[in-house]
């Protein structure tokens, strides 16, 4: 949630600003702005809605200057408007700031803040900030910008809650103050010039080299370099990585949408997620040292813990890891599960496994910072490096699906089951719950899940076709058992995430425990029933549907002749074995979730209300 990004150097800071706020888009906003130094003032500039709107206002009144932030802003606190839009600046507009996250002190820190004759333009926590920088700068009378780097250090100290922000002061005018605890932040190194933003996309146009900022911590950007310190003030070394994925990555080339562009991406993102990782003869450390085979096989049970998408992935996983490594497993959201302190009693030989996309999911890390204190064993399933979550957890299976920049995710959830599975075929292996011949033939097996999931994208002409004639309908049922009753849900997810059309998730045996009712001829009920052991009893669900009078879309597997007389329509997926169907029949509920968006007009990439990563509680 929320975007921010900071230039200093000789470009014309708009243009940059401007531009890494658009490949930040996916980030969910609703307002965006930016604020440039010339001369000895700051010249502000924000709109309410799309970026376009801010661009609209530039081209009236122009900004010139090389030293500026911008942002994108998620509501919080205070409606979208522009006096709530970010950046925000203290009463006599030399200090500004642009913030990501929730000060949870805010309303005590503005009380005091207005008994010392602070005057406030906006309903946000984040104007706080500045008027709290103003008060210390006039204390400490800074004379460099160390000494104003000292000012936003101890201010920090007075502040509750999550936050990744960047400070700028007129009165030292080359200067740019980075800081985040608990909310991500990137810099950028350039040339004579320098970079921060929240995410990797906005920096490369212009640089690949990169520092991640960890927990804590603060970065002093000028346009000759930058210096890292702690949050005690102690100058850090920071390694310095080099992303490996290019601005074409992040780009369309040549689709319509992001998300489309990233269902037809996943063939490789899981050839990357398993690359180096399938050859069943070996016998490595996979998941670190901790996590050793002779580690794995003495775990009892394992709790995986995720949101949104990334939970479903986790109820899938459940299945696999008590049919495949015989283990107890149990699956909790993670904004519940920090409510429930039982599951956090200390046990040597619990495994906890916590999985996001980017790593920076703020519930799902504040139960890992949980989990870490209770001594239980802790794995992070992620697609970022160098992500809050991977640095917390003592062990990481990075999926290496590359950027996701559309909002509902789709190869970032098809590269986590795919890290499930094999991690689930290697603790059985580990724990002798799968013989050496079942455990190399599902390895092999697993080579082939590309070869499967193109296959299943080919089907999406037929898909469009089929969605041209739902997408008027006011909502959906979807139904699944077993391994992909969790499909059933994340299908439901996804339509309702792009194209606002109720929809729910059943398993399919609960049919008749309420659902039944709502069946007519105007509700499409959408039934995963791909070759498995549950066929039959799913088959048979769909019977029910099809007898009151309800518009049934069948996900079969190839070839399947009984239900073609039943159902309205069919939706064929590759024949593959049942462990491996979660992951195929993925690939239609998502382009039948696109397709009825498209065709209704909606924002596919940045769906209404929606942010890519949620990085406030």
């Amino acid at each position: 949630m929320c975007g921010i990004v900071g230039y200093v150097g000789a470009r014309t800071a708009s243009q940059v600003l401007v531009d890494g706020l658009k490949r930040l888009e996916y980030r969910g906003y609703d307002s965006s702005g930016i604020a440039v130094l010339n001369g000895g003032g700051i010249q502000l500039r924000r709109a309410v809605g799309k970026i376009s709107n801010l661009e609209t206002v530039l081209k009236k009144k122009p900004v010139n200057g090389f030293v500026g932030l911008g942002h994108t802003r998620w509501a919080t606190h205070g409606i979208p408007s522009e006096e709530n839009a970010h950046p925000h600046t203290d009463c006599k507009k030399r200090i500004v700031v642009v913030h990501n996250g929730i000060i949870e002190n805010f309303m005590s820190l503005k009380s005091e803040l207005r008994r010392k004759g602070h005057k406030f333009a906006s309903q946000t926590d984040t104007e706080v900030i500045a008027h709290l920088l103003e008060e210390e700068n006039k204390k400490a009378k800074p004379k460099n910008e160390k000494d104003f780097f000292e000012v936003v250090r101890k201010c920090l100290k007075k502040l509750e809650g999550a936050f990744a922000l960047s400070v700028m002061n007129s009165d030292f005018p080359g200067v740019v103050v980075a800081a985040r605890r608990d909310c991500p932040l990137v810099i950028g190194l350039g040339e004579q010039e320098n970079f921060v933003a929240s995410d990797v996309p906005a920096l490369l146009p212009y640089t690949r080299k990169t520092i991640i900022l960890d927990q804590g911590e603060l970065a002093l950007l000028t346009k000759i370099g930058v210096e890292c310190f702690s949050e005690n003030g102690v100058k850090v070394t920071k390694a310095v990585t080099t992303v490996s994925w290019d601005l074409a990555q992040a780009e369309k080339s040549g689709f319509k949408h992001f998300m489309l562009k990233e269902i037809m991406e996943q063939p490789s993102a899981i050839e990357d997620t398993l690359r180096g990782r399938i050859d069943p003869a070996r016998e490595d450390n996979w998941f670190g040292q901790r996590l050793s085979s002779g580690v794995l096989k003495n775990i009892k049970q394992i709790t995986l813990v995720a949101c949104g998408t990334s939970y479903h992935a986790a109820l899938v996983g459940r299945f696999w890891l008590e049919a495949l490594a015989k283990i107890p497993c149990r699956v909790e959201i993670a904004s519940e599960f920090r409510y429930r302190p039982l599951f956090l009693q200390a046990k040597n030989r619990d495994l906890m496994i916590f999985i996001s996309q980017s790593g920076e999911t703020a519930d799902t890390l504040a139960a890992l910072r949980l989990a870490k204190k209770s001594k239980v064993r802790t794995l992070a399933i992620c697609n970022v490096l160098g992500s809050t979550i991977t640095n917390v957890a003592e062990s990481t299976f990075y999926t290496h699906c590359g950027p996701e920049i559309g909002v509902a995710s789709t190869k970032a959830f098809t590269g986590q089951l795919a890290a499930l599975l094999h991690f689930a075929l290697r603790l059985g292996r580990a724990r002798g719950a799968l013989s050496v011949a079942d455990y190399k033939q599902k390895m092999r097996q697993l080579v082939k899940l590309p070869i499967w999931i193109r296959e299943s994208i080919a089907m999406s002409k037929k898909i469009e076709s089929l969605a041209a004639r739902l997408q008027d309908k006011s909502s959906f049922l979807y139904l699944g058992r077993n391994l992909n009753y969790p499909m059933a849900l994340e299908g439901a997810l996804k339509l309702k995430e792009i194209s606002y059309i109720h929809a729910e998730g059943y398993p399919a045996g609960e049919l008749k425990h309420g659902p039944i009712a709502l069946i007519d001829a105007n509700m499409p009920i959408v039934a995963i029933a791909t070759e498995s052991q549950v066929y039959e009893k799913v088959a048979s669900n769909i019977q029910e549907a099809k007898a009151r009078g309800g518009h049934v879309v069948a996900i079969v597997s190839k070839g399947d002749a009984n239900l073609k007389s039943v159902a309205d329509d069919l939706i064929e997926v590759p024949r593959v074995p049942e462990i491996f169907s979660p992951i195929v029949n993925a690939v239609p509920l998502q382009l039948l979730a696109y397709h009825i968006a498209v065709l209704r007009g909606c924002d596919v990439d940045q769906p209404r209300n929606l942010a890519k990563s949620v990085t406030v509680e």
